[in-house]
């Protein structure tokens, strides 16, 4: 039930996240998609489609799927060429063998894979792509590391630091979730990435993570107003625009 109102939060802050949330590095998703038979690719849990516009950027025919309507609706404003479907990875509107690649950008971890692994093994040709992207921290900078202790791990959690995202992510594609009849062994790479923000706008940013919008207000309040008196305490952050050290992690497998 926890997970499930985590899952289902990001609808009520659609117009922020798509305001505040970085896309992906272009590498990165260059290399997720390298060895795809094709550039058919599906942005899966598209949410308002920071990782659909990279994947345009690179050439890519995409097709999104994102089951929250209000997150649809920023994605078809910002991106009107892109065909935005109503959807789940448990149940992928489209045919099979249909795509070479399935991308999920930051939503790999709210998949079901037990059946979601069978559904994208479906829609994807034989030799396809799946690949999870995360936008992490780079904590091995100081101030990003304080900003992570003083934040709690409802707006930084294991997924969004350097340190941590690959541990947290290796037992996705793993044979525990049912994956190995359809996917080959998962391989994890990052890349430099970076994000201009101001204090203000970082603030707005960790505001959109799950954990937070689901968060008490009273407790929601207190947390970001320690987040924003630290950036404001902080030489780096303190003064106008500073770029957040990034780097976009990606987890990939092959089809079978």
């Amino acid at each position: 039930m926890a997970e499930q109102l985590l899952r289902s939060s990001f609808g009520a802050a659609a117009a922020a996240y798509a305001e505040h949330r970085p896309d992906y590095a272009q590498a990165a998703v260059r290399w997720a998609l390298e060895p795809a038979p094709g550039l058919r690719v599906l942005d899966l849990g598209a949410g308002t489609g920071k990782l659909s516009a990279t994947l345009i950027a690179v050439g890519a025919d995409v097709v999104a799927v994102e089951p929250d309507s209000a997150m649809r609706a920023e994605l078809r404003r910002a991106l009107p060429a892109v065909r935005a479907l109503p959807g789940s990875a448990e149940a992928i509107p489209l045919p099979d063998a249909s795509v070479d690649a399935v991308l999920a950008g930051n939503a790999l971890h709210w998949f079901d894979m037990a059946v979601a692994g069978a559904e994208i093994a479906r829609v994807l040709a034989p030799g396809g792509i799946l690949a999870g992207l995360w936008n992490v921290m780079d904590d091995r900078i100081d101030w990003v590391a304080g900003l992570e202790r003083v934040s709690g791990s409802a707006a930084i959690g294991p997924r969004d630091t350097l340190s941590s995202w690959r541990t947290a992510t290796a037992d996705m594609l793993v044979p525990s979730t049912g994956l190995v009849a359809w996917f080959g062994s998962a391989e994890q790479v990052e890349f430099p990435h970076g994000q201009r923000r101001t204090a203000d706008s970082l603030v707005a940013t960790l505001a959109t993570r799950a954990g937070m919008l689901v968060m008490p207000e009273q407790e929601r309040a207190a947390t970001l107003g320690r987040i924003r008196a630290f950036l404001g305490s902080r030489p780096e952050t303190a003064q106008g625009e500073f770029t957040l050290p990034m780097l976009t992690g990606a987890l990939r497998a092959r089809r079978r």
